[in-house]
């Protein structure tokens, strides 16, 4: 079979401005080109369908993931195809991919194999430059936080407490920690800094929550920058920053729209790290989704324990939108991954690691249904090394569960691999679902209590401890009246625990809090349990080694 790349590069790409008029009904005056396959749609024109009424919205998620990958994205662009194939109006929602993962070890983040959006190369590199409009504006910030101590600090800002950080798109370890300043007074006073990727910035959660240009400067000034020295919060309305902020996303904040290379339509906006912040697309290119379309299909980053829980519980709950079905994707390889076989040996028939790694899917779905209250169907996400009896076997598993399971093969097949799974949803859309919506905790709820609620009700465990700092830390922001908000639990994706290596479905652990940290512009507060990195590095071998420029202008290697 042709590579990602090889499929995408010889996709024959209809005109966005076709594709929004005839499957949208967006006329090409309201639509912002970016060359002649992707365009920005006008925010002014979004906000003149507020009387519409809403679409049903379709979240994708997954079981925990494993090292070989569960293809969420590529269901989620499989599923739309399929959908749209059958005569649907429907849209797909994903995440700008990151060009750290893009040349470190995860690559591209587009789909794969027959089920992509296109232009592929353009929406892994650059694409319409949003994400260098969030860098520019939090670097803005991080440069007048220093000019302004530099000028006197009339804040009284304690430079020791500063919490913001500058942001690049790339993995760079070595940009982790650094101490600016350095060279003499004319500087200004040197301190220890650091970087993040860009997608860990909250002012990228922020761009992916907010719904208007009023609400994103609103949100922007509420960011806490760190603490004067008399430990009072200084934010970034009293550095006067919100403002120029705000100018340097104004464009950014439109959704971008692309197609699937079978032409179904695909908004491509945002994209917050899935640990440190809530893992969707925006809810600005969501809601214009919903209101264009009959179905929009989404997705959330991870398993269903952080990105779902992530949806419901921050973006939902800020946003009021609400998912009609839950699709979660599984496969043979993660079933006995979790099941206990080793990564060498997943292309062996094997029942019993199925059976055994079913635990972990068994818990996910009750989750989806016991805890969100939303109605879930299974994709089984087949690959060439699965047997019939291996799939068989999941289907029989998953309806035990009294839930159905559909084998797709989307990436070799496109929309036509993923029929019967659009099928099972559209059933589901249509019967409705016995589950009433709910959240994992309440909003009246302490700090302390929402961490534990989602630790005891989703990961199984049995008692939550803090590190001293992050308790005085969590009073802290409790103290300074921001107990209110949801909290973001950062912990490894591979486990319930936040042990990456405990596989299947762990009961009675631990689940350790060694900081807090607070994201009030982005309204909610991070909880970082285990070992995370918000500026990943390069593996030995990273992708950016097979990338290339060919004579003819052709880019190959991405995957």
């Amino acid at each position: 079979m042709q590579s990602d790349i090889e499929i995408a590069n010889a996709a024959v790409l209809r005109p966005i401005r076709e594709v929004a008029a005839e499957t949208l009904g967006i006329a090409e005056e309201h639509l912002v080109p970016y060359g002649h396959f992707k365009a920005k749609v006008d925010i002014g024109y979004l906000t003149s369908l507020a009387d519409r009424p809403l679409g049903k919205l379709v979240l994708v998620t997954a079981l925990s993931p494993t090292p070989p990958g569960e293809g969420k994205t590529t269901t989620t662009v499989g599923l739309t195809d399929a959908l749209h194939g059958l005569g649907h109006r429907v849209v797909a929602c994903l995440r700008e991919p990151s060009m750290g993962p893009v040349f470190g070890m995860k690559g591209g983040a587009a789909g794969g194999g027959w089920s992509q959006v296109v232009p592929m190369t353009d929406i892994n590199l650059h694409f319409t430059g949003d994400f260098a409009a969030i860098a520019a504006a939090n670097n803005l910030l991080a440069a007048l936080i220093d000019n302004h101590v530099h000028h006197g600090n009339e804040l009284d800002i304690d430079v020791r407490s500063v919490t913001w950080k500058r942001v690049l798109d790339m993995n760079d370890r070595a940009l982790r920690e650094v101490t600016v300043a350095l060279g003499g007074h004319a500087n200004g006073f040197p301190r220890s800094d650091g970087f993040d990727i860009v997608v860990a910035s909250e002012l990228m959660a922020i761009f992916c929550l907010t719904e208007s240009w009023a609400d994103l400067k609103r949100r922007i000034g509420d960011i806490v920058i760190g603490y004067t020295r008399s430990t009072m919060p200084v934010t970034a309305r009293d550095l006067n920053a919100h403002g120029a902020m705000a100018a340097l996303l104004r464009d950014a904040l439109a959704p971008n729209l692309v197609q699937t290379i079978e032409g179904a339509p695909a908004f491509v906006h945002g994209g917050p790290f899935a640990n440190i912040a809530h893992g969707c697309s925006s809810v600005m290119a969501t809601r214009a989704g919903l209101r264009l379309a009959d179905i929009v299909v989404t997705e959330a980053g991870f398993g269903a324990d952080l990105g779902a829980e992530k949806f419901v519980d921050i973006k939902c709950r800020k946003s009021g939108l609400r998912p009609d079905v839950a699709v979660v994707v599984a496969t043979v390889r993660a079933l006995k991954y979790h099941g206990g076989v080793a990564l060498a040996d997943l292309g062996t028939e094997d029942l019993g690691a199925v059976e055994a790694g079913m635990a972990n899917l068994r818990r996910h779905l009750s989750n989806i249904r016991e805890v969100y209250g939303i109605q879930p169907v299974v994709a089984v996400n087949r690959f060439p090394t699965d047997t019939d009896a291996e799939v068989a076997r999941v289907v029989e598993l998953v309806a035990d569960e009294g839930v159905r399971a559909f084998p797709a093969t989307h990436f070799s097949d496109g929309g036509a691999g993923a029929r019967d799974l659009a099928e099972g949803v559209l059933a589901a859309l249509e019967d409705g679902s016995p589950y009433e919506f709910s959240f994992t905790y309440d909003d009246d709820l302490s700090l302390t209590e929402k961490v534990e609620a989602i630790a005891t009700r989703l990961y199984g465990a049995g008692q939550v401890t803090w590190d001293a700092k992050a308790r005085r830390r969590l009073q802290r922001i409790e103290r300074d009246g921001y107990g209110d908000l949801p909290v973001c639990v950062a912990k490894t994706q591979y486990s319930f625990s936040t042990d990456p290596t405990l596989l299947g479905a762990p009961s009675g652990h631990e689940l350790h809090v060694r900081e807090v940290r607070l994201s009030a512009g982005a309204g909610f507060v991070v909880v970082v349990c285990g070992d995370m990195m918000t500026m990943p590095g390069l593996p030995r071998d990273p992708s950016a080694s097979r990338i290339d420029l060919a004579d003819d202008g052709t880019l190959i290697g991405l995957s």
